[in-house]
């Protein structure tokens, strides 16, 4: 008796996982946004962040479908010829991905929120979207990584023909974001060194660009009181943070424990008022942990898990080394994020803007993922049958 699903079976059950997630997404940005002061009014539509998300939600569930159905295989370099870079999708959001992230490093382009400078603005019309260029190139290095990674084959072991060129955009794509962005720098330097670990590359190669990690890495924590600040409260927490730079982990932690087993019901916390700051983005899950407590928290960290099963069974059906690679830095790529999410909000680890991926508000993130789990999907439809 066959008791593992079929190819098409794993394809559609890991859309339909997607779009699960996603639900529960809208479902608690909704919740968190929830006003009692306040009075809609329905010809501002957009400006409100639950009626947004609720819009971004439908819009990812095609961004998820459609992606299944795309041929991954049109993004892999066939050779390391000019015509087959000149017509691979990767290479253009890598160089737009460049761009974006520098356009939004100049004042007058680049939006400063909570004294960040991280989005642009595009006007259509009567609203603005948002748009995170660091998002796009944490998804285009993992595309780009597995594509140059295979098409280079045993060149990759060489240090100066491929260890060096791929690390060194890895490392540009880094030090871009690390001005504005400190915690998604440092995902995009763990992701895109990983998948290129995995992929092939000597082990002792990665020891020669470790100490200018380091360096960098600490200056741009030295160099920040506020970074200082969170570490320091990260380290010795206690009443003298409790109002400053440990409020919000404080906050997060009151919500998560105050859930209990069962949680105070969908709607009925009371944290998202006022209290918990961020509680639609990267503090979304102390908002479910309140609401749906313990049992609500281990479902969803459940269909997390199952997430990684499933990319494990497409990672070892897949019957291309572009798939398998891009499959398990897919994978990687979100559940890396959810559980540093995780332990962010459990203050495991310092608090850094770090999304719970296909939960918290935004919708770069969340189209984003939603095409990463569809090309995941993808790989499955086209994979041999075992």
């Amino acid at each position: 008796m066959k008791i593992i699903p079929d190819n098409q079976t794993i394809a559609n059950i890991t859309v339909c996982l997607a779009v699960t997630l996603m639900a529960i997404g809208a479902i608690f940005v909704f919740s968190a946004s929830a006003r009692i002061d306040v009075e809609y009014d329905l010809t501002r539509f957009y400006s409100y962040p639950e009626f947004r998300q609720t819009l971004f939600f439908l819009a990812a569930i095609l961004f998820a479908v459609g992606f299944s159905l795309f041929d991954y295989r049109k993004l892999a370099l066939s050779d390391n010829t000019l015509a087959s870079w000149a017509k691979n999708p990767t290479v253009y959001l890598v160089g737009i991905s460049l761009v974006l992230i520098i356009a939004v490093l100049i004042p007058g382009i680049g939006v400063e929120i909570n004294n960040a400078r991280r989005w642009l603005r595009i006007p259509l019309g009567p609203v603005e979207i948002s748009f995170q260029p660091s998002e796009l190139a944490k998804w285009s290095l993992v595309l780009f990584v597995p594509a140059v990674s295979v098409m280079l084959g045993e060149k990759l072991k060489d240090f100066l023909k491929g260890f060096v060129p791929i690390c060194s955009l890895i490392g540009v794509m880094a030090v871009l974001i690390l001005i504005q962005d400190f915690g998604t720098a440092v995902f995009v330097t763990f992701v895109g060194l990983v998948i290129l670990f995995v992929a092939g590359g000597k082990w002792w190669h990665f020891l020669t660009p470790l100490p200018v990690l380091v360096i960098v890495f600490a200056l741009a924590i030295f160099s920040s009181p506020e970074r200082i600040e969170r570490i320091k409260s990260f380290i010795r927490p206690g009443d003298s943070t409790a109002q400053t730079s440990g409020y919000q982990i404080k906050q997060s932690l009151i919500a998560v424990s105050t859930g209990g087993i069962l949680g105070k019901g969908l709607g009925s916390g009371v944290s998202k008022y006022g209290h918990l700051p961020e509680d639609t983005t990267d503090f979304i899950f102390a908002i479910i942990a309140e609401e749906l407590g313990f049992v609500g928290v281990c479902f969803l960290i459940l269909l997390f898990s199952l997430f990684i099963v499933l990319g494990i069974i497409i990672i070892r059906r897949c019957n291309d080394d572009f798939g398998k690679l891009l499959a398990f830095g897919i994978v990687l790529s979100i559940t890396a994020q959810a559980a540093m999410n995780l332990g962010v909000v459990t203050r495991l680890l310092p608090t850094k803007g770090i999304a719970l991926p296909f939960i918290s508000a935004g919708g770069t993130h969340l189209f984003l993922t939603a095409a990463a789990a569809g090309i995941l999907a993808a790989i499955a439809r086209r994979s041999e049958a075992v």
